[in-house]
């Protein structure tokens, strides 16, 4: 078979084992969807608020489903000696890798698309201004954090750990990359570290696609910005990754 035809066969042995482990569907699927319907409530009758809610659950979305997923996954495929068993079989390592991550990529695309029909359904939410910028910049944060999230698996000494080391880098970052809130609100010190990260850009991309009707021209330092991550989240995750 070609590498082609084994990757699309990992792919729907990965999709199938994604959908039969609950916790991880839930974490890294539900919980965003959760969140965007539970903070809604609350702004339910402050339509600037929602503008800035739905893009922000929107690239929560991205990052549950690349960064924390591939991150947590492997760091566990490899201390369990499960990678070090496929790189024995005669399936090409770019098959499995392109298996894993398109699974991440199909939980990124569905999530974004949902957060856009009940933000638009249920919070009256204009639709994708300029569909486009909508999926360069999906596309590109998922690109981003994907590489970003295989990379932070090298700095995970075991699974044990694979918890405290994610979550001690995620829920800082959603919280200061206006997820929930604009980051106008945030003190200056803070602002500014959102501004170097790259969660701010993309949530700022999507905002323009979603709400602002702003092509890729309008976002080109956003773009440029989560561009730059996403090369040093390749050359690091390429660089650092090992089979066992």
């Amino acid at each position: 078979m070609s590498a082609l035809a084994l990757m699309w066969h990992q792919y729907r042995f990965e999709r199938r084992m994604f959908w039969r482990n609950p916790s991880s569907a839930f974490f890294n699927f539900l919980v965003p969807l959760a969140f965007l319907v539970l903070v809604a409530a609350v702004f339910s009758d402050r339509p600037g608020e929602l503008e800035v809610l739905v893009p922000g659950i929107a690239g929560l979305s991205i990052v549950t489903t690349t960064f924390t997923a591939l991150a947590f996954n492997v760091t566990f495929l490899r201390e369990q000696g499960i990678l070090k068993r496929i790189r024995g079989l005669p399936v090409p390592g770019v098959s499995y890798l392109g298996g894993v991550l398109a699974s991440a990529v199909t939980n990124a695309v569905v999530q974004v698309a949902l957060v856009v029909v009940i933000g638009h359904v249920a919070y009256g939410v204009t639709w994708p201004r300029d569909p486009l910028a909508l999926a360069a910049f999906t596309a590109l944060g998922v690109l981003c954090f994907g590489a970003l999230g295989v990379a932070f698996s090298h700095a995970i000494p075991n699974f044990d750990a694979a918890a405290a080391y994610v979550n001690a880098v995620f829920l800082p970052i959603i919280f200061i990359s206006g997820v929930f809130y604009s980051t106008r609100s945030l003190p200056r010190p803070l602002e500014a570290a959102a501004e170097v990260l790259p969660l701010k850009h993309v949530i700022d991309g999507l905002a323009g696609a979603l709400v602002r009707g702003e092509g890729l021209a309008t976002n080109g330092t956003a773009l440029a910005v989560v561009a730059a991550w996403t090369v040093a989240g390749l050359v690091l995750a390429v660089r650092g990754f090992r089979w066992e």
